[in-house]
């Protein structure tokens, strides 16, 4: 009996050797290569947007494709979806502006300031928050927002922002550089608001953005990546460093001449 299983054992590995060559020498056909079609969301915003200003109604009709072309214009833009058709990959960026008592007796910063009003019925507290926006190649711009609930009035911050939206001039303004690329402001501009004044100074490639984390934040996002900041006055007043770095950043149009 233990020989015949044996025999028998043997001749299955004969026959799986067999058909396992069979299988070797058929030609294997390769499965055709599907194009993966990528469909392009649209926001959840522009999914109900109903224009309702002629330059809205355009950017909707598709008969204007270009940021550029509405900034341009000079037309007030009140719609935050033109910029969300337009400019889909726009980014933003928190200031901070409000402030807490920290562990050590300190004052520790978070994005939204809380205030409180006394009524009857005892305090009410309401959040208000200001953001920058921009696409770090040219665009910038920025807003604030108030609401009883933190996300609601950080919704509002952004959307006024993307309503402020501007196109800034960069250049190469160093001596010491001269590469001719878009990395710094071309020359020395400077910016007010409340008591708060910036300048600021062009810099060559590799100094990188010397300059406070707030004021970094609205300079890297508008896509300066090199540059000497300058700031007088009350500059713990976080609103107004920011809207005097903006005041700035909009001057840099002053010298150009008309064509």
């Amino acid at each position: 009996m233990v020989e015949e299983k044996k025999k028998e054992e043997v001749k299955e590995t004969i026959v799986e050797e067999k058909e396992l060559k069979e299988i070797e020498k058929t030609p294997v056909e390769e499965a055709p290569i599907k194009e993966e079609v990528i469909e392009v969301v649209k926001p959840v915003s522009l999914e109900k947007w109903i224009p309702k200003t002629q330059l809205g109604k355009d950017v909707f009709e598709k008969k204007i494709t270009n940021i550029d072309a509405v900034l341009q214009s000079g037309k007030r833009i009140i719609e935050p979806e033109i910029i969300d058709s337009l400019v889909p990959a726009l980014k933003n960026e928190l200031i901070l502006v409000g402030g807490r008592t920290g562990k050590g007796g300190g004052i520790q910063r978070i994005p939204v300031r809380i205030t409180a009003t006394m009524h009857k019925s005892g305090r009410r507290f309401s959040t208000s928050a200001f953001v920058v926006v921009g696409n770090e190649n040219g665009l910038v711009g920025i807003g604030g927002g108030k609401a009883l609930e933190t996300r609601n009035s950080i919704e509002k911050a952004i959307q006024r922002a993307k309503m402020n939206l501007i196109r800034i001039k960069r250049g190469c303004g160093s001596w010491e550089c001269g590469c001719g690329t878009e990395h710094s402001v071309p020359y020395k501009v400077t910016g007010k608001s409340g008591s708060v004044r910036v300048e600021l100074l062009p810099a060559p490639k590799g100094v990188g953005l010397v300059a406070d984390n707030e004021t970094k934040k609205i300079l890297k996002i508008a896509g300066i990546t090199d540059a000497w900041v300058k700031t007088y006055g009350n500059t713990s007043m976080r609103i107004n460093l920011i809207s005097a770095t903006f005041d700035a950043l909009k001057k840099l149009y002053v010298y150009e001449k008309n064509e």
